[in-house]
Order: structure tokens, then C-alpha cells, then sequence
């Protein structure tokens, strides 16, 4: 019932900024935690970003102090800023949500990926 959009990825130039939404939509109660996942090319995914239901909140050491993750609670939103870019970070992200779809239920949802592109 639900689903993950995502959007915001695109071509961008090495130092540039791009910020990756990932919307739910269909029965959605509450997000209870979220996390971005990048695959580039030839490698495993990779976890770059995560929460969880106790607020902790962790990130890649790739991408610590460049990325943030944050949410739009009342948009049902997640975001990923992404800042001073680099060609390594070209991969496809992937959004996954634990998402409260009834009053006594969670899952976990995938969006379907957005590629970013950083030249060099």
C-alpha cells in the first residue's frame, strides 16, 4: 500500500550540491526510520545514511560532514542533502523507509532508485 517516489538526483559537477527526496505515498501513518543507499557501478550497496526509530543517526565516513539526512514529517518526506560532491559519490540511491502503515504494523519499503552523476 505504500510507495516510495524518488527524485532530485541528476549530472552535476564535482563540488556541487544536489538534494535527493524520497516521497511516500498510500497508507502511510508515520515514518518511523529511514536510511539512503548508494550502488555504483560494479560494487555492492553501501549504506550511506541512516536513522532509526530511537533518533540515532549515523553516516558513511565517505560522506560525513557532506551529506545530512532529514525528513518532512508532514509531507512524508525524506530527504538527502548532499553537498561538495565528488565523482566517487556517482551511484544510484536508494531510499528505505520503516513505515508505520496501521496503528500495530511497520514495514520496510524501497524507492526505485535515482542515479547521480558527479563529473570531475
Amino acid at each position: 500500500q505504500v510507495q516510495l517516489v524518488e527524485s532530485g538526483g541528476g549530472l552535476v559537477q564535482a563540488g556541487g550540491s544536489l538534494r535527493l527526496s524520497c516521497a511516500a505515498s498510500g497508507r502511510v501513518f508515520s515514518i518511523k526510520a529511514m536510511a539512503w543507499y548508494r550502488q555504483a557501478p560494479g560494487k555492492q550497496r553501501e549504506l550511506v545514511a541512516g536513522t532509526t526509530s530511537g533518533g540515532s543517526t549515523n553516516y558513511a565516513d565517505s560522506v560525513k560532514g557532506r551529506f545530512t539526512i532529514s525528513r518532512d514529517n508532514a509531507k512524508n518526506t525524506v530527504y538527502l542533502q548532499m553537498n561538495s560532491l565528488k565523482p566517487e559519490d556517482t551511484a544510484v540511491y536508494y531510499c528505505n523507509l520503516i513505515v508505520r502503515t496501521t496503528t500495530w504494523y511497520d514495514d520496510d519499503y524501497w524507492g526505485q532508485g535515482t542515479q547521480v552523476t558527479v563529473s570531475s
